[in-house]
């Protein structure tokens, strides 16, 4: 007996995306945005937690490599810095011909296709004793940019880097989130506001970040 397919519900936040869009263009409001900018609800506490395990590391000291990003060249001054994006650098294709003293990825590794492949080719351009930061979503919608692959916990990651050569003991892993940032994010990236909450439910994860040392 054949059974018919279930019926396919298009929750895609299309509409939304292009009416956020379109308001973008118009003549004003990039200023605006400018000024009245905050950052994404979900992001608030890793954002604040990793830019302080980076000033930890001492950046004014530090090679550091970027992943498909630059966000964090305004953050810190640094020895040196280096941004590369796809697809000029497919991560999981090869490592670089040199080694950095610290490698970040943010919101990365999820759109990857070959995450282990990544993480090797990381390890090898993190210098010894040098460190890789990295962040992914976990409780968040599917969002391809251009493809969407993975979650991990605090677990999952901290052994898929382990797995990547470095070593457990060497490894922190954090995350944030709780039951109502998860829901508000179901349609659009919602922008912290003063009555969002920052507490903490740990088993509400929104997303997880970590620290691991060479």
């Amino acid at each position: 007996m054949q059974h018919a397919p279930p019926e396919v519900f298009n929750t895609a936040p299309t509409s939304v995306s292009a009416w956020r869009n379109t308001v973008k263009k118009v003549p004003g409001v990039s200023w605006l945005r400018k000024k009245l900018w905050t950052p994404q609800w979900g992001r608030v506490v890793m954002n604040e937690h990793c830019q302080q395990l980076v000033t930890d590391l001492g950046p004014q000291n530090l090679s550091v490599l970027e992943i498909s990003g630059n966000e964090w060249e305004r953050l810190h001054q640094y020895k040196q810095y280096k941004s590369v994006r796809y697809r000029d650098y497919d991560v999981c294709e090869s490592a670089l011909d040199e080694t950095f003293d610290l490698v970040i990825a943010e919101q990365v590794f999820e759109h990857l296709l070959w995450p282990y492949r990544a993480g090797k080719n990381v390890y090898q351009m993190v210098q010894p004793g040098g460190h890789f930061l990295t962040s992914t979503p976990f409780l968040v919608r599917i969002h391809p940019d251009p493809i969407d692959c993975s979650r991990w916990t605090e677990t999952g990651l901290k052994h898929l880097l382990a797995e990547c050569g470095f070593p457990l003991e060497n490894i922190q892993t954090f995350s944030w989130g709780n039951r109502a940032c998860v829901k508000a994010n179901f349609k659009d990236w919602v922008r912290q506001r003063w009555w969002h909450s920052l507490r903490n439910e740990p088993f509400f994860p929104y997303v997880v970040w970590a620290l691991a040392r060479r």
